[in-house]
């Protein structure tokens, strides 16, 4: 077959425009849309944690009737993977390969952004903020397209160790701690940060997300007769926990983790006169503690979660996260401008430089870069008094660990 000059210049065009295609695909952004795609347990045995999703969706409808980012609306498609790897493994195929999403981001938990990570990174694709403090999921060498978000697991476990070695050195501990990812983690992180006064931790416990043996657990924690508690878990099991040991007319000094620290969500029902005195480590503002009644930033999400979320959700810690994250992804594509190839906002998500959500607490900060995939590295102690929560010490920067230099 012969080739003309003009069937020549034809395929040319062909071959180009197929090229164009595919990079309006690769970069899945159009002159007036952003595709996101996120997976959360809006079912499930951690459905609480949904409030996280419904939250971002809609923090990007308030974007949307602001005009969007950059003249460009958000369309934030979110699935409910019941907290199943292999279902949060298949909805994240769906959502890039039919939905065609710019980026993920702010999927739930440990199981299913590791069960994701191999697929996104293979097809170069952002791994945004995750919600998840799993040091596995910020390891920019192995992993470049998959960021976290929040301090990691282990180092506020070490904190935790650290105030006990501070404030009540050769007490008795026990650890009351969930038994999966997260709660190995966080334990993981008190014996790291204990290291020769290990031994003072005298009974450690695991137990299910589902556990229907918790006052069996306490039972035997309170038996070994130790002085300091710490607990490792979701804010209902927090409860739970924290009124059973006031029965148990238990007193030890009570340690809770940042996740289950929520005044609404755990300490109201469990009882203000028994959670009184509970220490944890935080980065958020709590939504239901007064203390912030006058701040402004509190001030704007008491109007987002009027006008765009449900208004009874407002003191919900996780809705409040899920909107701090939100607002921090919106900060990253501001600063793509026109530019949303997605090798890019990877590097806009690696080039924070100080900046402050509005609900994080005084001297929390994001910074990122190429090497450092923890954007909030800051946590701050606090000790609730029967009313709002107290913060004592300085702001307490967590550590770079191994598993970011890998």
């Amino acid at each position: 077959m012969r080739v003309t000059g003009r069937m020549l210049f034809a395929l040319v065009l062909a071959v180009a425009s197929l090229g164009a295609m595919s990079q309006q695909r690769e970069d899945s952004a159009t002159v007036s849309e952003i595709r996101i795609g996120n997976v959360m347990p809006y079912s499930g045995p951690l459905s609480e944690f949904g409030a996280i999703g419904k939250a971002e969706a809609a923090y990007f409808d308030m974007v949307n009737e602001q005009g969007g980012i950059n003249g460009r609306k958000v369309r934030f498609i979110t699935r409910d993977d019941n907290s199943d790897p292999a279902t949060a493994l298949e909805l994240t195929r769906g959502l890039v390969e039919k939905d065609e999403v710019l980026l993920m981001f702010g999927s739930f938990g440990t199981p299913g952004n590791l069960a994701t990570r191999w697929y996104l990174n293979e097809r170069k694709i952002p791994q945004l903020f995750v919600a998840s403090g799993d040091e596995e999921l910020s390891r920019p060498r192995a992993f470049p397209w998959t960021m976290g978000w929040q301090p990691s697991y282990k180092a506020e476990g070490r904190i935790y160790a650290n105030y006990i070695q501070a404030y009540y050195p050769r007490r008795k501990i026990v650890v009351l701690w969930q038994n999966d990812q997260f709660g190995r983690d966080l334990f993981k992180g008190i014996e790291e940060g204990l290291g020769d006064l290990n031994r003072f931790v005298v009974v450690d416990i695991a137990f299910d997300i589902a556990d229907e043996h918790l006052d069996t657990h306490l039972s035997v924690l309170k038996q070994s007769g130790a002085e300091v508690f710490v607990f490792a878990g979701v804010p209902s099991t927090a409860a739970r926990v924290i009124k059973l040991a006031a029965g148990f007319n238990w007193h030890p000094v009570f340690i809770l983790n940042d996740a289950a620290a929520s005044i609404a969500n755990a300490l109201i029902p469990a009882g203000i006169e028994n959670s009184a005195g509970v220490i944890s480590a935080a980065f958020l503002k709590d939504p239901s503690d007064p203390a912030w009644k006058d701040d402004p930033g509190m001030k704007d999400w008491l109007a987002f979660m009027d006008k765009y979320n449900h208004p009874e959700s407002q003191n919900n810690s996780a809705a409040l996260y899920g909107y701090a994250a939100a607002e921090a992804l919106t900060q990253v594509l501001k600063q793509c401008g026109d530019d949303l190839s997605r090798e890019h906002v990877m590097q806009q998500a690696a080039s924070l430089r100080d900046f402050q959500p509005s609900v994080a607490l005084p001297g929390i900060r994001m910074n990122t870069r190429p090497d450092n995939y923890v954007p909030i590295k800051q946590m701050r102690l606090e000790q609730f008094d029967g009313r709002t929560w107290q913060s004592f010490g300085d702001v307490i920067e967590t550590a770079f660990t191994e598993g970011l230099k890998r």
